[in-house]
């Protein structure tokens, strides 16, 4: 496997062993390092830094690291072949720990040294390094110190919905940079939904040409039951040229990206390009309000199958992770009770639900991404259990077993749904909507709510710990119609989930961490991200 490679196996998504528990210290890092020992003395640097690299294989970090230095300091450096002169030196090392990410960071007389088992780790210890050298306040020295660190969760994810409202290149990698510096791991985009279509897709054409455009949207104080429209167009997508660039520019980042196609639900934009996709036969318009799709996908049809099983082909060949997220939430099944055609599927093959019928369609679906190497992903509803009022009481538990393999993206219902999911052997990704979702007001979700959020339900028996595999903070659109609506929604808050991904329970300090996030509101003021002031981020 190249080791540049992102691309992460669930195998060590599970937790890493609890770190000895260190002193508190006064650093000013986010997220917190697990482990940190301040030492006396200050090493001074030079007028121009050397970096070096124990072998070849590091120059991209090494390239990066003098890029960093200077856009970040205006500092200057040279990249070094001589070891024992260098200010700053990478090590890869067999002897450290080897989970996805970990590594020390060591100052002393000799200089700075980041030692880890993986690139990735050492990408991580120069994100804590940039912090550490902002403190410096234009200074050319740094306190020695030992940091050995390591991620609580293999799984650290940010979601950006672009389904709602197209962001562009430019906003999605201005996210990843910062999420970068926090040490988040994976990009979850959701590219389709109702409102729109934002992927390149080359063999249905329509899916960008009809399905990425909508005439209005809904806007207002009183959002889902506004009944005021813009009355202006909106539309984007991204080609696959465009996915490519922004592949690569998070794999120089070590952010894997996991794209999410919705199906059977929020499925309207593709309904609207290729009308004979959904269960009605009827033409509709992408729609212009939010809310359940007005139609969802006729998840019997060979026809339609085949069209998800292309739309995946073209998906997987762009993107080379190794989870698929095939969203599943929010499938209205009214749209399925006048269907002959899918009451005639559900007789031959003994569904008596349509909670039946949809686990039936995700394990076929979920097959076809493990046949190609990949596993699937879903939002909870995939398990077959209702958490939605306006479904039919008959359809409130599938008999039919989701796949084992599937990963449960669990987003809504009572916590007792997760730990029952966890104790069957499921991998889970925690990002309960009433602690994680970022479009949710600062009255609802404050800064000290975020950061005290757990991902590990308190009463989960320790032995189906590793089935948590991480969390995600979601960035829902429906509202969010301009970059900087989208800044102060997610900053300061995406700080707080990145230190619920990375810093182990013990080693938390809420007002630690207010005192280190000055910093971090000094760098993305410069970086032109208008985030909430903390008076508003923590509403009396």
């Amino acid at each position: 496997m190249n080791k540049r490679s992102i691309a992460f196996s669930l195998s060590l998504l599970f937790l890493v062993p609890i770190l000895l528990i260190a002193q508190p210290s006064n650093i000013s890092v986010i997220p917190q390092p697990n482990v940190v020992e301040l030492k006396n003395g200050v090493y001074s640097f030079g007028e121009e830094l050397q970096v070096s690299g124990d072998n070849t294989t590091l120059n991209h970090l090494l390239r990066y690291t003098s890029n960093m230095l200077e856009a970040d300091f205006n500092w200057k450096s040279v990249i070094s072949t001589d070891k024992r002169k260098s200010d700053l030196k990478l090590q890869l090392s067999k002897k450290a720990n080897p989970t996805d990410g970990a590594y020390s960071l060591t100052v002393d007389k000799k200089g700075i040294l980041i030692s880890s088992a993986n690139e990735q780790g050492l990408f991580y210890g120069l994100q804590t390094l940039r912090q550490l050298l902002v403190q410096k306040e234009g200074k050319r020295e740094l306190e020695y110190i030992n940091i050995i660190d390591v991620p609580r969760f293999g799984w650290r994810a940010f979601m950006l919905d672009e389904g709602r409202y197209f962001q562009g290149k430019e906003q999605v990698k201005k996210l990843l940079n910062e999420m970068a510096r926090l040490k988040m791991n994976v990009f979850h985009w959701h590219l389709v939904d109702d409102q729109g279509w934002r992927i390149e897709i080359k063999k249905y054409p329509l899916l960008t040409q009809v399905g990425s455009k909508r005439l209005s949207t809904q806007v207002g104080p009183r959002k889902w039951n506004s009944p005021i429209q813009s009355g202006v167009p909106h539309e984007g997508f991204y080609t696959q040229e465009d996915i490519k660039e922004i592949l690569t520019y998070a794999k120089e980042r070590y952010i894997t990206v996991v794209p999410e196609i919705e199906m059977p639900g929020h499925s309207s934009a593709a309904i609207a390009a290729y009308p004979w996709l959904g269960s009605s036969g009827k033409q509709i318009e992408v729609p212009i309000n939010f809310g359940v799709s007005k139609d969802i996908f006729n998840v019997v049809d060979p026809k339609v199958f085949s069209f998800l099983t292309d739309v995946l082909d073209e998906v997987m060949a762009l993107f080379p992770s190794e989870v698929i997220h095939i969203g599943g939430d929010e499938a209205k099944y009214d749209h399925w009770e006048n269907s002959e055609q899918i009451r005639k599927y559900m007789k031959e093959n003994n569904l008596k639900t349509f909670a039946d019928l949809q686990v039936d369609f995700t394990n076929r679906i979920s097959n076809y991404i493990e046949s190609k190497g990949r596993k699937m992903m879903g939002w909870n509803e995939i398990l077959g259990t209702n958490v939605h009022e306006y479904q039919a009481e008959k359809d409130s538990e599938a008999e039919t077993e989701l796949s084992k393999s599937a990963v449960i993206h669990f987003w809504r219902g009572d916590i007792k749904l997760m730990t029952e999911a966890a104790k069957e052997g499921y991998n889970i990704v925690n990002s309960l909507h009433t602690e994680t979702y970022l479009d949710y007001s600062y009255g609802d979700i404050p800064l000290n709510r975020a950061y005290n959020f757990n991902p590990i339900p308190n009463d989960l028996d320790a032995k189906y710990h590793n089935r948590i595999i991480g969390t995600g903070s979601q960035m829902w659109g429906e509202w969010i119609p301009t970059s900087g609506y989208m800044d102060f929604m997610t900053f300061p808050r995406i700080a707080a989930y990145a230190e619920a991904g990375w810093t182990h329970p013990q080693q938390k300090d809420f007002d630690r961490f207010l005192n280190a996030l000055p910093n971090l509101l000094e760098i993305w003021k410069n970086n032109g991200i208008y985030y909430a002031p903390l008076e508003e981020a923590m509403p009396k």
